[in-house]
């Protein structure tokens, strides 16, 4: 497999809104392996295909403790049909926003409707940081980030703080 590189916002790849999969083939089992791999590396708990380039409805995430079995899930063409009423409150992170940091609430559970990587339907509900997880990644696949949530003045910011970020890591050392 193959570690592959995260887009850095802004990157106008990063605000498209994804296509659905249609079909769960073998080449997209080797992506979400890729996107596993990326994950686990970067560290983080959840990439969205987007932020890889790949503007399909897919997402990974592995929300175990660091001292636990992981626990990955790919979830394509996730579907929010259930929100709970009471929020929870998360001081989120992105990959490709890295090393900014910000409180952003959601609702504290969701349920969510997906295809698994055997291509069967599922149903799941999440809560704690699997809804917040979820809720961030499912945001990427439609064209959203975590800073979207935030201040104009602290989105501009970051985003400046972005745009300088891609300018150094792109100077030839």
């Amino acid at each position: 497999m193959s570690v592959r590189n995260i887009l850095i916002h802004p990157d106008p790849r990063l605000r498209k809104v994804c296509a659905p999969v249609e079909a769960v083939d073998p080449a997209l089992r080797r992506l979400a392996d890729a996107m596993f791999e990326t994950m686990y590396d970067a560290p983080g708990i959840g990439l969205a295909a987007p932020q890889i380039g790949v503007l399909s409805r897919l997402f990974v995430m592995d929300c175990a403790r660091k001292d636990a079995l992981p626990e990955p899930m790919a979830l394509i063409n996730p579907v929010i049909v259930w929100t709970s009423e009471e929020t929870n409150t998360y001081d989120e992170g992105c990959l490709s926003i890295p090393e900014q940091y910000d409180d952003v609430t959601r609702p504290a559970v969701v349920r969510m409707r997906y295809l698994d990587l055997d291509g069967q339907l599922q149903e799941c509900e999440f809560d704690g940081i699997q809804a917040t997880c979820t809720q961030h990644e499912l945001d990427h696949l439609n064209g959203k980030l975590f800073i979207d949530y935030l201040s104009k003045i602290k989105r501009s910011m970051i985003t400046n703080k972005m745009k300088k970020l891609k300018k150094e890591r792109a100077r030839p050392e």
